[in-house]
């Protein structure tokens, strides 16, 4: 892996209020140097839409499957992480879906993880080749991101009412199937199958995520205070039965134990001392 100085270039564009309920987010990254350059995507649940520009990108599945970025692919619901490759003059930008908002496009969500899917394929028109074509003689970065949100607007569809409310469901108490099932009187099932289909995933399995995601934080709290790392303490906080069921989701989403997600991040916090 090639040094972060001035040949490799990352941000994220935030969007505007009208989009935020839609995309948390844009990233830019391009590469620049005379090398390529491997990063690993974290799982996040979503689903992501990833425009090339330049020397095509490389993405590496958990089974060392390779796949190339030619215009335009949509990832997701990113489960569990993987690596893609930036070679030299690769230029990405992508769109990251919150939710069920990938379905309010699209009419319909991906339940087979992050296997790769043309979107024109999904729309059954060359139109996100077309966009692609007008985004490659854009030069400035956040007027690509503009282009995107205009082109995407007459797409989007009214949020359905039950998706919204398990898009919105905030109490970690409650189960929020049956929550959403006694609000609006249908069955867990139908409340189920919705959730499916709409976000991509299940509560459960998100719920699931939800833990991990908290154990990281904390693990990554501790590390910066510079303390020992309890892992009763991360277990107990995070809701896990025991320590081998912590490995267990560790190894699911980032296929590393927790102790070499340790090491891991300390190696970055003494290779980036600011």
């Amino acid at each position: 892996m090639i040094p972060e100085d001035h040949t490799y270039h990352n941000y994220r564009l935030p969007v505007p209020e009208e989009f935020e309920p839609v995309f948390s987010h844009f990233y830019y990254a391009e590469n620049n140097s005379s090398g390529p350059l491997t990063k690993t995507l974290l799982p996040s649940f979503q689903t992501i839409m990833v425009f090339n520009f330049g020397t095509k990108a490389r993405l590496v599945s958990g089974a060392q499957n390779e796949i190339e970025v030619d215009k335009c692919i949509v990832l997701g619901p990113i489960k569990s992480a993987f690596d893609y490759t930036l070679p030299p003059g690769a230029q990405i930008l992508v769109a990251n879906f919150k939710g069920d908002a990938f379905y309010r496009f699209f009419g319909r969500a991906f339940l087979s993880g992050h296997l790769p899917v043309n979107p024109d394929e999904v729309m059954e028109e060359n139109c996100f080749t077309y966009l692609w074509h007008q985004l490659n003689s854009i030069t400035n970065t956040q007027d690509k991101a503009d282009r995107i949100l205009d082109f995407c607007r007459p797409y989007l569809r009214l949020q359905d009412s039950t998706a919204a409310l398990l898009a919105n469901f905030k109490d970690d108490t409650l189960n929020p199937i049956k929550s959403v099932a006694d609000e609006t009187g249908q069955t867990e099932r139908n409340i189920q199958l919705m959730h499916k289909k709409h976000f991509g995933y299940s509560a459960k399995e998100v719920s699931r995520y939800q833990r991990f995601i908290k154990a990281i934080g904390l693990i990554q709290d501790i590390l910066l205070s510079s303390k020992n790392i309890d892992w009763f303490e991360i277990i107990a906080t995070c809701g896990y039965y025991d320590q081998s069921q912590l490995i267990h989701d560790f190894k699911h989403f980032i296929n590393l134990s927790p102790k070499n997600f340790v090491r891991f991040q300390q190696d970055i916090c003494q290779a980036s001392p600011e």
